[in-house]
């Protein structure tokens, strides 16, 4: 399993990922658009979740494909980022078709960024404008860190931020990976630089530290956040051709890699969830063994991506956390 080109989930050729913030807000929307609909699922795993249009994601559902998926911070408000969303599309002529009508169907999720010290006097949401926004900007590279649904995050310990990363199969399928992350619990371990998804790492693209030399494997954690102030949300995506159940399994699977990045995590006070989305554009060879291959490949995948968002993420003023770069360096990676 190597890297991919750009270790971005749109290594996944038809995924564009695009992105928008309010510095002021501090505040963010990220946005996973195809160049046609694709096959989509959901696994929900922590205790707080806040999303939109989950429920059509169930394999006995009508519609089996979606336009878009939407990761939000604003906390409930930001699920009018959907909004925006669905106009945009709606203007590109997308969306289910409902006799002369079309319908974009853009599921979306949201974590909780509402007391970071961001400016949250609205009068009218911004969400939908920062939805729309996000759609616009759609591109193939992107920028990790402070940036998105990331902008506002944070952690247990360090600023949160957006992750992504890749990886190429053996048997030629690229999966990806796509995270706001806005734990309570922490992404590295103990009081130290290195990050629980070390040993995930490729090509030193969280700063190849390697494994910490001592794990506090008996530590006893306090939840420094209340509840429905924390969630990590993300997206895993394949190239492959998969049905609504085997991409729900996908995202299943996926749920491990955030357990291997984040201690703790899918607490009663996270909304931790996991979009799965599959193109479409290679079929399966071996029904057992590539679906097998593909869950532990979306969890790795994503274990890195969360790593990658606290290494990625940036200094601004009036932050509440440290970033983990002004505490213990810079990138050794090229910057996406």
């Amino acid at each position: 399993m190597k890297a991919g080109p750009n270790n971005l989930i749109t290594d996944i050729a038809g995924l564009r990922v695009g992105n928008a913030e309010d510095a002021g807000l501090r505040s963010g929307v990220s946005v996973l658009l195809g160049e046609r609909p694709f096959t989509a699922a959901v696994q929900v795993m922590g205790g707080a979740p806040g999303t939109r249009e989950t429920d059509l994601l169930a394999p006995d559902k009508l519609v089996q494909e979606v336009d878009a998926l939407v990761l939000s911070g604003g906390s409930a408000f930001g699920l009018g980022a959907c909004d925006g969303v669905m106009a945009g599309l709606r203007a590109q002529g997308r969306g289910f078709a409902v006799g002369d009508q079309r319908v974009p169907i853009v599921p979306g999720a949201i974590l909780f960024d509402l007391l970071n010290g961001g400016d949250k006097s609205w009068t009218e949401t911004p969400y939908p404008g920062l939805g729309r926004a996000a759609l616009e900007a759609a591109t193939e590279r992107f920028a990790l860190g402070s940036v998105g649904a990331g902008f506002g995050a944070m952690t247990g310990t360090f600023k949160g931020g957006l992750g992504s990363a890749s990886a190429v199969l053996e048997s030629g399928f690229t999966v990806g990976a796509l995270v706001a992350v806005n734990a309570l619990g922490s992404v590295t371990v103990g009081e130290g630089p290195h990050f629980w998804a070390a040993p995930w790492e490729v090509a030193g693209e969280f700063g190849g530290l390697g494994v910490a030399h001592r794990y506090h494997s008996t530590a006893e954690p306090e939840p420094m956040k209340r509840q429905g102030e924390a969630t990590t949300i993300a997206i895993v995506a394949t190239d492959a051709a998969l049905t609504q159940a085997q991409a729900q399994r996908m995202a299943t699977a996926a749920h491990d890699g955030m357990a291997r990045a984040i201690v703790p995590s899918h607490t009663p006070m996270d909304g931790d969830l996991i979009f799965a989305a599959a193109t479409g554009e290679k079929p399966l060879a071996d029904p057992v063994r590539d679906p097998f291959q593909l869950g532990h490949a979306a969890s790795c995948v994503l274990a890195r991506a969360i790593a990658r968002a606290i290494y990625e993420a940036k200094e601004h003023p009036g932050d509440l956390q440290p970033c983990w770069r002004s505490r213990y360096g810079t990138s050794k990676s090229p910057a996406h």
